[in-house]
């Protein structure tokens, strides 16, 4: 695919996914059937190969290792690691996609791939490494699939990390025109006595809560249920409460947290941090705390996002389903001594991020409370 080996990767077109013919049918052509016939574009697969090699390789890393034609990537470990540990995550976009496919936009949902694997890593004080993507799609339109890699490429500009290859498989018979599935793969690398696991957190570390874009990319199986069905609202229309339109503020980016997370480690003091997905803060912050400590949140000590209230509200959803559901306006946490919340406060405002201090650890069963 591109102009180095690791990235020679895209639509080789494995799997084209043929239906079995019905019983008793017969298929008699006058000239033998093509790979087109039967739905997949070799030719536009190529086509699509040309227009995204320097979307990746202008994401490269020196770590990166070239040449053209591999069957898979190449990247050494960055050196100064005295016992380097890869640390690995996977995940998609889930149905925020279908506002994608009703929009007709196609160049951020890629940035949110990058997103969902790369923030999970972070949690654990990996520095992000390499990236890989995967594209299932129905029929392949090479101006799509370079607008999703652009989004791809982006959102690894964003983390500092190398789009190092993929794969893209047109699979007629198992997406419907003109839907597709995204899947991604991050690997990051930290040094195994920096691993962050949750098991230095004590009650009396403070918790600080990170401000999301928005919904991110989680909970809008609900999201889309009380938009499109409850509130009637199609993709241009404006979301109330939000000034925005619905596409505008539904395909809003997840955040991505790379720049913020190196300032934070490098000011000291960080004990856990959290990226708060799907479960929201209910779910993802228990996930790094040690037996004998609970989070207390307090009620009003953060900025709720317009676009929740105006959920909440449509939908009557109750407080524990929103909290469980989505980020609520904190889309990462990061849990401190208190003795060095004002300066990791202050690294975390200086890489731009808008950080508040929402709550406390104290001693009890492990998990969260609402204060």
């Amino acid at each position: 695919m591109m102009d180095a080996p690791q990235s020679e990767r895209r639509l080789r077109r494995r799997n084209p996914a043929l239906g079995e013919a019905s019983e008793g049918a017969t298929e008699a052509p006058s000239e033998g059937l093509t790979y087109r016939d039967a739905g997949v574009d070799i030719d536009a697969g190529d086509e699509a190969v040309r227009r995204i090699a320097a979307l990746a390789k202008a994401t490269h890393r020196p770590e990166v290792l070239g040449g053209i034609g591999a069957f898979a990537g190449f990247v050494r470990v960055p050196t100064g690691y005295r016992e380097p540990v890869l640390v690995s995550s996977t995940d998609g976009v889930g149905s925020k996609l279908k506002v994608a496919f009703m929009a007709n936009r196609h160049d951020t949902v890629g940035i949110d791939l990058v997103a969902m694997g790369v923030n999970d890593l972070l949690v654990h004080g990996a520095e992000p490494l390499y990236f890989l993507d995967y594209i299932g799609i129905g029929q392949l339109d090479p101006a799509r699939v370079e607008a999703l890699v652009r989004g791809v490429a982006e959102g690894c500009r964003r983390a500092g990390c190398a789009l190092i290859g993929g794969e893209t498989a047109e699979l007629p018979d198992l997406y419907a025109l003109g839907e597709y599935d995204l899947a991604g793969f991050a690997v990051g690398v930290v040094e195994r006595e920096r691993i962050l696991d949750g098991a230095a957190v004590k009650p009396g570390d403070v918790v600080l809560g990170l401000a999301s874009s928005g919904l991110h990319s989680n909970g809008y199986s609900l999201a889309r249920r009380i938009v499109f069905h409850v509130l009637g609202l199609r993709v241009d229309a404006m979301l109330p409460g939000t000034g925005r339109t619905v596409a505008d503020e539904l395909l809003e980016p997840t955040r991505i947290y790379a720049a913020a997370v190196r300032a934070a480690l490098a000011a000291g003091g960080v004990t856990a941090m959290a990226n708060i997905t799907g479960g929201g803060l209910t779910g993802n912050v228990p996930r790094v705390l040690p037996e004998g400590c609970r989070v207390v949140l307090r009620r009003g000590s953060w900025r709720v996002a317009p676009v929740f209230e105006t959920l909440r509200e449509a939908g009557r959803v109750s407080e524990p389903e929103m909290l469980r559901t989505f980020n609520l306006g904190v889309g990462y946490v990061v849990i401190v001594r208190a003795a060095d919340a004002d300066r990791v406060k202050r690294a975390l405002e200086g890489a731009g991020e808008s950080v508040s201090a929402i709550g406390e650890v104290v001693s009890g069963p492990r998990g969260v409370e609402l204060a």
